[in-house]
C-alpha cells in the first residue's frame, strides 16, 4: 500500500497506538495502564484536571519520560521512543505550553537551531528562510523568516513553534494547551491552521482544558481522571456538561446563579492613572474607574493591552508616572504594597509561579508569607509553629487545595491547587479590594468552578472586586460592570446585562460601537 504524502512530502501516520502505558513518579502513579489511539487525518482530543495525566502521556510519546509498561505502535509496529530526536525521527513532533525559542534569534535561526546544515561547516539560511516561506504559505501560518522572535505576539510565537515542527517533518502534532496564552482572535486563526493541517493528512493531539474548544475542533475525545483512562467518546452530540463529568467524577455547574446585589460605596477608584511598561514606553494612559462594594468590574482586552500594568499600579507594584488613586476615599496613590495590604487590599497575580509565590517554600510558608510576623503567628520575633499548623490546615481544608501535606513544596503542586493556595491567602483577611488578574489562567474546570464561586463569595460580602481577565466567557459570568482596555486606554465601561461580545469585541479591537 502507498503511503499518503502529506504538503511537506513526509508519509503520513495512518495509525498510532499506545497501549497500556504505566509511567511512577515517586508516590505518585501518574499513568495507571492508559490506552490511546489515533489516525490520520484526526484531530484527538485529550481532557482532564491537572494531574490527571494528560501531559505525562504525551511526555512518553513525544520521549521526554520513559514508560514504566506498555507498548507503542506506529502503523502496526512497536516502536520505542528514547528522546524527542527519536519522537521527530519517527515524524512526532510537540508544541510546548510555553515555547521554546531564543527570542533573540530570528525565526529562521530558531528553526535552523539543532539542524545539521546541508553545506556542511556553513550556514544554509537562505534555504532554510525559503523553506519557511514555503510551509508559512502552505499552511496559511504568515510567518516572516528575518523577524526576530522578541519582536512577536504571542500568536506569531505559536505559529513559529508549528513552522519549526513542519519543517522537521512531524506528520504527528501535540498541542500542549495550545490556546491557554492566545486572545480569542488567535485562536481562531490556529483553528483555521489546525483544519487545514487534519485535511492534508496529519495527525494532531490536542490537550485542554477549554471544553468549548475540544467540541469545536476534535473528532474524539479521550478523557483522564487520576491517571486512568475514563473513556474515549466521539464529538457527536456530546455536551459540555458530560465532557465535565467525566473530568472530575461529578456534576459540574458550568454556569453560576448571581444574586442581584445593590453595589455600596466607591471602595477603589483611579482618576486619570498613567505608567510605563518593562520598555519605558507608555503602558496606561488616564485610565479612570472605580470599584464599588459588592461589585465585580471586569476589564476585557486583548493580551499585552496594559492589563498586567494596571493590576501592579493598583497592587502598589508599579509606579504611577500621573494621576491619582484612592481606596475607601483615602489617599494611596504613593503606598507601597505593604500598606495597600494593610489597608485591606489584596492581590491574585496574573503569573502566579512567579509573583504569587515562591516555589520552593512549603504550603505553610506561603500561606503565612504576608502574615509570619504578625500575631498568632509570631510572638517576639519566634514563629509560632504549633499556630502555623493548625491555620495551614484550616486554609488547605476550607479551600480544598489538594496537598499531600502542609510541609510539601508548593512548586509539587499543580496549577490549580497553586490557585487555590493564593486565593486562601488573599482571602482570609477578608479584604475590602480584591485584584484578581487573569485568575483561572491555565486551571483545570474543577478549581475554575471553585475559584468563580469564592469571587462570587466575596461579591456577597460586599469586597470590590476588579476581575482583570482575557477570557471573555469569564467576564461575562463574573463581572457587573466590563471595562474594556485598548493600548492602555479605556474603550468604555458598559453593564454586562446590556452588552454582548460583538460589541466588547469592537472596543477590544479599538472601535467604540458608537462609530462602527
Amino acid at each position: 500500500m502507498t503511503p499518503t504524502l502529506l504538503p511537506t512530502g513526509r508519509p503520513a501516520i495512518e495509525t498510532l497506538e499506545m497501549q497500556r502505558i504505566v509511567k511512577r513518579f515517586p508516590g505518585v502513579l501518574a499513568c495507571d495502564y492508559v490506552d490511546f489511539d489515533i489516525s490520520r487525518g484526526e484531530v484527538h482530543a485529550l481532557l482532564g484536571e491537572n494531574g490527571a495525566g494528560k501531559s505525562t502521556l504525551m511526555k512518553i510519546l513525544y520521549g521526554l519520560y520513559h514508560p514504566d509498561g506498555g507498548e507503542i505502535r506506529l502503523n502496526g509496529a512497536p516502536v520505542t521512543i528514547h528522546s524527542p530526536t527519536d519522537a521527530i525521527n519517527l515524524g512526532i513532533g510537540m508544541i510546548h505550553q510555553h515555547f521554546m525559542l531564543v527570542d533573540t534569534l530570528t525565526v529562521t535561526e530558531n528553526v535552523a537551531l539543532g539542524l545539521s546544515s546541508s553545506r556542511g561547516p556553513l550556514l544554509d539560511l537562505d534555504r532554510v528562510e525559503a523553506r519557511i516561506r514555503e510551509l508559512s504559505e502552505t499552511y496559511g501560518l504568515q510567518v516572516d523568516p528575518k523577524a526576530p522572535v522578541w519582536t512577536l505576539a504571542v500568536g506569531q510565537r505559536q505559529r513559529v513553534e508549528i513552522v519549526k515542527a513542519l519543517y522537521r517533518g512531524a506528520a504527528l502534532l501535540i498541542l500542549d494547551e495550545p490556546t491557554a496564552v492566545l486572545t480569542p482572535q488567535e485562536v481562531d486563526d490556529l483553528f483555521v491552521t489546525l483544519n487545514q493541517m487534519k485535511r492534508d493528512g496529519h495527525s494532531l493531539i490536542f490537550i485542554t482544558h477549554k471544553l468549548h474548544e475540544v467540541i469545536n475542533i476534535s473528532d474524539r475525545i479521550t478523557v483522564l481522571r487520576e491517571g486512568k483512562g475514563v473513556g474515549t467518546v466521539p464529538n457527536q452530540g456530546i455536551s459540555r456538561a458530560q465532557l465535565a463529568r467525566m473530568m472530575v467524577g461529578r456534576d459540574v455547574l458550568l454556569e453560576r446563579k448571581r444574586m442581584p446585589l445593590q453595589p455600596g460605596d466607591v471602595r477603589l477608584w483611579l482618576h486619570n492613572v498613567s505608567a510605563t511598561g518593562v520598555t519605558g514606553q507608555e503602558a496606561l494612559h488616564n485610565v479612570s474607574l472605580e470599584v464599588h462594594a459588592g461589585e465585580i468590574l471586569g476589564v476585557a482586552g486583548v493580551s499585552g493591552n496594559g492589563q498586567r500594568e494596571l493590576a501592579e499600579v493598583v497592587a502598589g507594584l508599579r509606579p504611577v508616572t500621573s494621576g491619582r488613586l484612592e481606596m475607601d476615599a483615602q489617599p494611596m496613590t504613593n503606598w507601597n504594597p505593604g500598606a495597600r495590604t494593610a489597608a485591606g487590599l489584596a492581590y491574585i497575580p496574573e503569573e502566579r509561579m512567579h509573583d504569587g509565590v515562591i516555589r520552593e517554600f512549603t504550603v505553610a510558608e506561603n500561606l503565612i508569607l504576608q502574615d509570619h510576623s504578625r500575631t498568632p503567628f509570631s510572638r517576639n520575633t519566634f514563629l509560632n509553629f504549633k499556630q502555623i499548623a493548625e491555620h495551614s490546615w484550616e486554609m488547605v481544608r476550607n479551600f480544598r487545595v489538594k496537598t499531600p501535606d502542609i510541609e510539601t513544596p508548593t512548586k509539587s503542586l499543580s496549577g490549580g491547587n497553586i490557585q487555590k493556595l493564593i486565593l486562601a491567602r488573599e482571602l482570609f483577611r477578608t479584604p475590602k479590594v480584591l485584584v484578581a488578574a487573569q485568575p483561572t489562567r491555565g486551571v483545570d474546570i474543577g478549581a475554575m468552578e471553585y475559584i468563580h464561586q469564592r469571587l462570587l463569595d466575596q461579591r456577597a460580602q460586599g469586597t470590590a472586586t476588579l476581575l482583570i481577565s482575557e477570557d471573555l466567557d469569564e467576564v461575562f459570568a463574573l463581572a457587573d460592570r466590563i471595562a474594556v482596555l485598548y493600548e492602555g486606554r479605556i474603550m468604555g465601561v458598559v453593564d454586562r446585562a446590556n452588552t454582548n461580545a460583538e460589541e466588547l469585541g469592537l472596543m477590544m479591537a479599538g472601535v467604540h460601537p458608537d462609530t462602527a
